[in-house]
């Protein structure tokens, strides 16, 4: 296949290519107005599996003759802001049918992007596929969205959001149509009529949690123009509200953002566009934070029994990876095209082209991770299952029934205590138990509605600490209060491990910074068959302040263990 992409030495073009280098069968052109650009960026690239070839492209010139002398197969325009293209907006459209070349692009703006199914009948004429919105909003989230609402009889709302990493690097082209829309006003559907939404003045906080990692810090959405406001309600007419927002970080920058666009709301600003040579300067430096991003998508419905429904999909993307996620829908459709799966002939929004194991394929070589979570669970549910979402179902059978409404436990454990006058204070302020090297270990669970109230018992002496799930800025993490100290904590799963990850906390409600915070190495894991724990706090100025650690087995009320033996489950499952 001969891809040409046009801006293929731009952000959106680089990332298309890097994801598609490795693939002999593609020789891509890499076009723009700048021949001397594309040189140079192929001379950067050396030896890659794909030929790259450095073309001249202008989207402003003679098209079909351009086609004509570059004969690509595909073309990808990765350029924009779509939002700008004016009234020849879909000339390239246009051309490719006229020539019989198949067309996909990422444009992120709901008007152009609806527009295309008018080119319909006559791709199908000419035997090829118009493909408009190829990136995350709205291919994947559509397909989220179906695999999130296959049982569901109705569909009633639908939510979803990206964060990008501060470090992601965002091209001028996206500033452009950011600062084109902001505030401007937008169709959407919300309460069950269409309405008028302006981007960047509605905002939602939402915390993005794949089942068994670190979240992603809760984070401001901020409502954006994208293809999803009108495609998805043509897909899901039943749904009453739909909203898209993304929740760029630094927040100051988000909020000075939302500022201006308040402003062009009310008509003291008439448009944001002349800001975004300033607006790309301030993104692209002005950085700091967690290197890592991700999405979600949330959906409320009913099932057939008309029983409220939440479920939600999360999305996590560590490092360098997250900036791929845009380009792979193109990078999915490219190499199932090349194993004879090309798209139907026709034009239309890219909505049903891919499914969610079409991108499962594709974050499996990536620190990219995903997972679903059901909101609307059984109230009886455990608390550390509610957390764990669809991770629950893979912690070992020992770990699972410890948190499982298990009553009591009992087991055997060390305890170690800081040295230094300092950690002795922290620790007994705390109530943590003496030091010891071999002792008897109760637990106690004591359970209600808001959460869970824990008494350890090492030898004779005894503390207690409260467990509940967080709210507002520690959703989705488990919250543990001793005393007046409040810890927030990520529940993470890893080879077989349950490990407790501090994220955040506090003095009598009040949040404290993290570097203040005592460190803390919290896990629980399976040994000889047995549930073993340990849990180590210390803080850089007191060093270590109590180490304990040991093995548990939950007893019903005559002491006996409620975990079947191995031997035990053999025979059961015989019989």
């Amino acid at each position: 296949m001969k891809l040409l992409i046009v801006g293929g030495y731009g952000i959106f073009g680089g990332r298309i290519i890097q994801l598609l280098e490795n693939e002999p069968r593609l020789t891509i052109l890499v076009a723009g107005r700048s021949l001397a650009k594309a040189e140079a960026w192929c001379r950067s690239h050396g030896n890659v599996a794909a030929t790259l070839v450095p073309a001249l492209f202008d989207r402003d010139g003679d098209l079909a003759a351009q086609l004509v002398s570059l004969t690509p197969d595909t073309v990808v325009d990765a350029s924009g802001p779509f939002q700008a293209y004016g009234e020849g907006r879909y000339r390239l459209i246009e051309a490719c049918i006229a020539g019989r070349v198949n067309y996909l692009d990422l444009a992120d703006g709901s008007d152009f992007v609806a527009g295309v199914s008018s080119f319909d009948a006559a791709a199908r004429q000419a035997g090829v596929c118009v493909l408009s919105g190829v990136s995350s909003f709205p291919v994947l989230t559509a397909a989220v969205v179906r695999r999130l609402t296959s049982d569901m009889a109705r569909v009633d709302s639908i939510k979803g959001g990206i964060a990008p990493s501060p470090y992601a690097g965002v091209g001028e082209n996206v500033i452009r149509a950011i600062a084109g829309y902001a505030g401007q006003p937008v169709e959407l559907k919300r309460d069950g009529r269409k309405a008028r939404g302006y981007p960047l003045t509605e905002q939602m906080r939402y915390t993005i949690a794949p089942p068994g990692r670190v979240p992603v810090n809760n984070t401001l959405f901020s409502l954006v123009d994208v293809p999803d406001l009108r495609a998805l309600a043509d897909l899901w007419p039943q749904a009453r509200t739909i909203w898209m927002g993304a929740g760029p970080v630094p927040q100051i920058l988000h909020r000075a953002l939302i500022g201006l666009a308040r402003l062009v709301r009310v008509g003291v600003i008439r448009s944001l566009s002349p800001l975004a040579p300033l607006m790309h300067w301030a993104t692209n430096r002005l950085r700091w934070g967690e290197h890592r991003g991700g999405m979600f998508v949330e959906v409320e419905g009913m099932d057939n029994a008309g029983i409220p429904i939440r479920r939600s999909w999360h999305l996590l993307a560590e490092g360098d990876d997250g900036p791929l996620i845009p380009a792979m829908a193109v990078e999915a459709l490219v190499r199932k095209a090349l194993d004879s799966k090309p798209p139907a002939p026709g034009a239309r929004a890219a909505v049903n082209d891919l499914e969610i194991e079409d991108y499962e394929r594709l974050f499996a070589g990536k620190t990219i991770h995903a997972g679903f979570r059901d909101d609307s669970t059984d109230p009886g549910t455990p608390l550390y299952a509610v957390l764990l979402g669809d991770a629950w179902r893979g912690l070992p059978r020992e770990i699972r029934a410890m948190h499982d409404r298990a009553a009591m436990a009992r087991g055997r454990g060390s305890v170690e205590r800081g040295t230094t006058i300092l950690s002795r204070i922290v620790a007994s302020l705390v109530g943590f138990p003496r030091a010891s090297a071999d002792s008897p270990v109760e637990v106690r669970f004591d359970t209600d509605k808001a959460g869970e109230t824990w008494t350890r018992t090492f030898g004779t002496h005894s503390f207690s600490s409260r467990q509940f799930a967080g709210e507002g800025r520690s959703q989705r993490l488990l919250c543990e209060r001793f005393g007046p100290l409040s810890f927030a904590m990520a529940l993470v799963t890893e080879d077989g491990k349950l490990k407790l990850v501090l994220r955040r906390w506090n003095v009598l409600g009040l949040p404290l910074p993290m570097w203040l915070c005592p460190r803390s190495t919290s896990h629980e894991a399976v040994e000889d068959g047995k549930f073993r724990f340990h849990v180590e706090i210390s803080h850089p100025l007191t060093d270590l302040i109590v180490r304990y650690r040991g093995w548990l087995e939950p007893v019903d009320s005559q002491g006996s263990s409620t975990i079947a033996s191995p031997a035990a489950l053999a025979s059961s499952r015989q019989s």
